[in-house]
C-alpha cells in the first residue's frame, strides 16, 4: 500500500485492505499507543567488574591478613517519565563473584519518585544516600524515606528514614553489631555555591538511632542515639581543579568520635562520558567508625586514617578504568593497613 501499486496488484490491495479494515485500524490505534509512550521510559546500566587487595593488621602484630575479592555487577537503571517535573527511577544490580563462580538473582537496590522544579526537588522511596558536599565521608548507601532540596546558590536539604542495618555499627568494626533492626535517620543542612568555580561551604546535622550505637561509649553503657555535626569547604579554581575537604564529629560518643577527609582533585572525568576523559587526584582520609557509618570505602576503610591516591581514564566513549591505592593506621590500636582498587566499567 506505501508503495502504491498499479494495476492488478492495487485492485488486489484494495479488497484486502476492505477485508482486514477492522484489524488495520486497531494495529494502528496499537502503533500510535506505542509511539506515544516509547520515549517515556528509557534504560541506562553498566557491567561493573571490581577488583579490590585489602591487607589489615588492626592490633599491630607486624603480620597483615590479606583479603582480596574479584568481581561484577550488571546494573539497570530505568527512568520512567510521569510528566514534564515528575520521573519515577529504580536501580537493579545482579552480583557475580568471580573468586567463587557464585552469582546472585537480580535485586532491587532502590525504587524512588522524584520531582524536579526550577528551586525545588522531592525524593520519595529508596534511594541513593550520599551528600555530595561531604563526598562519603559519612553516608554512601541507601535510604528508605524522603528527601528534599530547596534553593539553588544557597540550597536547604533535609533528608528522614531509615537505613539497613548492615550499614550502620557503632563502635570498633565488628563489635556489638546487629542487623536485625534498621536505624532511624533525619539530618537538615544548608549549602552555598558560587558555581563552576569559586568558594562552596556548608554544614548539616543528623540524628541517628539505632540499638547498637550503645557501643558507641568506652564503658557501653552510652546513648542509642549519635548526635552528628558537620561542615564542609571547597575552592574550584577551574573546571578541572578543585580543593575540598569535609568534617564530622559525633557529641554522643567518646572515642572514634571524629571524621575527616581533603583532596585535591584534578581532570575532567565524569562516567566515561566523553573518549579521553581522565583525573587524578590525592587526599587523606580519617574515618571514625563512631561518625562514618557507611562511607564511601573505595580506597579507604572504616576505623583507619591515612594517605590516598587514585586516577581515572576513559580510553574509550563509555568505557572507564578507575584506580585508587590507600596507605595508613587504625585509629584505635594504630596498626596498619593498606588497600588496592581497580574497576573497569562499562556504560550502556
Amino acid at each position: 500500500m506505501a508503495k502504491n501499486p498499479g494495476g492488478s496488484s492495487k485492485a488486489e490491495l484494495d479488497r484486502l485492505a476492505a477485508e482486514f479494515r477492522d484489524e488495520l485500524d486497531a494495529l494502528g490505534v496499537r502503533v500510535a499507543e506505542l509511539e506515544k509512550y516509547s520515549d517515556k521510559v528509557t534504560w541506562t546500566g553498566k557491567i561493573e567488574y571490581t577488583y579490590e587487595n585489602v591487607r589489615t593488621d588492626p592490633e599491630h602484630t607486624g603480620h597483615k591478613d590479606k583479603e582480596t575479592s574479584n568481581g561484577f555487577i550488571f546494573r539497570l537503571e530505568p527512568t520512567a517519565e510521569v510528566n514534564n517535573h515528575w520521573t519515577v527511577n529504580a536501580r537493579i544490580d545482579a552480583e557475580v563473584d568471580m573468586k567463587r563462580d557464585e552469582s546472585s538473582s537480580f535485586e532491587l537496590v532502590r525504587a524512588w519518585a522524584e520531582g524536579d522544579y526550577e528551586k525545588f526537588n522531592l525524593k520519595v522511596g529508596k534511594f541513593e544516600f550520599c551528600p555530595e558536599p561531604e563526598f562519603g565521608l559519612m553516608w554512601d548507601t541507601e535510604i528508605s524515606g524522603a528527601a528534599l532540596s530547596i534553593g539553588s546558590k544557597w540550597q536547604f536539604n533535609a533528608t528522614a528514614g531509615r537505613v539497613k542495618d548492615d550499614g550502620i555499627a557503632s563502635g570498633v568494626k565488628g563489635e556489638n553489631f546487629s542487623e536485625e533492626d534498621p536505624a532511624s535517620v533525619v539530618g537538615v543542612g544548608l549549602q552555598y555555591d558560587q558555581g563552576e568555580t569559586g568558594f562552596f561551604f556548608g554544614g548539616a546535622w543528623y540524628l541517628v538511632k539505632d540499638d547498637d550505637l550503645i557501643a558507641q561509649k568506652r564503658n557501653a553503657n552510652g546513648d542509642k542515639k549519635a548526635n552528628i555535626w558537620t561542615a564542609n569547604l571547597g575552592y574550584k579554581f577551574s573546571e578541572l581543579l578543585a580543593l575540598k575537604g569535609a568534617y564530622a564529629q559525633n557529641t554522643k560518643a567518646d572515642f572514634e568520635d571524629k571524621s575527616w577527609h581533603a583532596e585535591l582533585d584534578y581532570g575532567d572525568y565524569d562516567d566515561a562520558s566523553e573518549k579521553g576523559q581522565w583525573s587524578i587526584y590525592g587526599g587523606y582520609r580519617k574515618y571514625g567508625t563512631n561518625v562514618s557509618f557507611a562511607p564511601t570505602e573505595d580506597d579507604a576503610l572504616r576505623g583507619t586514617r591515612g594517605w590516598v591516591v587514585g586516577a581515572n581514564w576513559a580510553p574509550f566513549k563509555n568505557i572507564g578504568f578507575q584506580a585508587k591505592y590507600f596507605n595508613g593506621k587504625y585509629i584505635t590500636g594504630h596498626g596498619k593497613a593498606e588497600k588496592i582498587f581497580g574497576r573497569v566499567e562499562l556504560f550502556f
